[in-house]
């Protein structure tokens, strides 16, 4: 028979604790020889003494966190099978079993599917039932070669030696997309059933749309920054500059191409920025074991401070010597009106863009000062 550990993470579920806990010892003890139900409590009403009172073991955090709240349950949890459950009853205890089976027949993650189960009238907004859910799982399929229809199911369990080859760090909503990159990076087999998904009985939903889902998607960028960052601002960079140089070679007259200028150096700018933060994004993720990539690699292999700030002095030297030569031009016109827009907006382009490389490689060097390798 199997050895269950059953975590529930809380934060004020005094109306619906002592069902939870209830409902799930009565599966318990009808799958399991050995089993526990703890609860990872950070309330203030009465939900910690109703869990107590039920049986489980109430573990105290005060650090609030979806992600905190499960990292301190699997320090505690004895089980060979490790179960993750919430404690309002979105989830029915009676489908921890399904669960259970596919960890039985060689899953290592076993997740439940709201999205191919029921979802009961008032349970998933519309948003998070056809846009948001279905949007990030996507994005994650693809990125992270996952088969899954329900990426953020609250419901899914885990065999402990599956948990031990993981490396869970994240501490709030994206713990959930974390836990199934980590299952594909180790190489571990994930498997789903349909489950049951039930509407809050008091009080609205705890999960807040926008913010929780920019978590999840801030975390897939920390481990995929190329596709999120690095090429998207190549990209725009590259077609910054082609204006830009476009302008420029055809004339330096016309309004109308000095407004395409504008729209040039801003998309140049943008772009810039936009791949920079890409770079660090693979660096930081590199330099603290999170994740790593081709750039990550070749830029811990062949950084070096002193080159960037070389590349940055001499885009900042460019940019001082056109706008020096402006300089002229206006003292020399009495320092009346004079017809070098074109050539001050080049000198600012070279000058921001060369300090933006030396700051960036100032910060490149901090990470690789954490990690030991500067």
């Amino acid at each position: 028979m199997r050895s269950v550990s059953l975590i529930i993470p809380t934060l004020n579920e005094a109306d619906t604790i002592g069902e939870c806990i209830r409902r799930s010892r009565a599966v318990l003890q009808s799958v399991a020889s050995v089993w526990e139900i703890i609860v990872i409590d950070s309330s203030d009403d009465e939900t910690p003494r109703i869990a107590e009172s039920h049986g489980a073991r109430v573990v105290r955090s005060e650090a609030l966190g979806y992600g905190r709240a499960y990292l301190k349950g699997f320090e505690v949890a004895s089980g060979d099978y490790i179960v993750l459950m919430d404690g309002d009853l979105t989830y029915a205890p009676e489908d921890i079993p399904k669960l259970l089976k596919l960890l039985d027949d060689g899953a290592d993650l076993a997740m439940g599917s709201r999205l191919r189960g029921r979802i009961h009238p008032g349970a998933m907004p519309a948003l998070h039932r056809y846009i948001g859910n279905p949007a990030l799982t996507w994005i994650l399929n693809h990125l992270y070669s996952i088969r899954v229809s329900d990426a953020h199911c609250g419901l899914r369990a885990i065999r402990r030696d599956a948990l031990k080859k993981m490396r869970l760090r994240t501490a709030g909503m994206e713990f959930a997309s974390e836990m199934l990159v980590e299952a594909s990076r180790r190489g571990l087999r994930i498997a789903e059933s349909p489950i049951d998904y039930y509407p809050r009985r008091r009080g609205g939903s705890k999960l807040r749309s926008f913010s929780d889902g920019w978590r999840h998607l801030r975390f897939m960028m920390l481990y995929q920054p190329i596709p999120f960052l690095v090429a998207p601002g190549a990209l725009v960079m590259s077609l910054g500059m082609m204006l830009t140089v476009g302008v420029l070679l055809v004339s330096r007259s016309s309004e109308l191409r000095m407004h395409s200028l504008i729209l040039g150096i801003m998309m140049l700018f943008i772009g810039y920025q936009t791949f920079l933060a890409g770079v660090h994004f693979s660096i930081f993720g590199a330099t603290h074991g999170i994740a790593s990539s081709w750039l990550a690699e070749r830029l811990l292999s062949y950084h070096s401070l002193e080159k960037e700030i070389l590349l940055g002095m001499a885009f900042i030297i460019a940019g001082i010597a056109i706008g020096g030569k402006v300089l002229m031009s206006w003292i020399s016109a009495g320092f009346g009106s004079l017809a070098e827009v074109q050539s001050a907006m080049i000198a600012m382009v070279l000058s921001m863009i060369g300090i933006q490389t030396i700051f960036s490689g100032m910060l490149i060097s901090l990470f690789l000062l954490t990690d030991g390798r500067d």
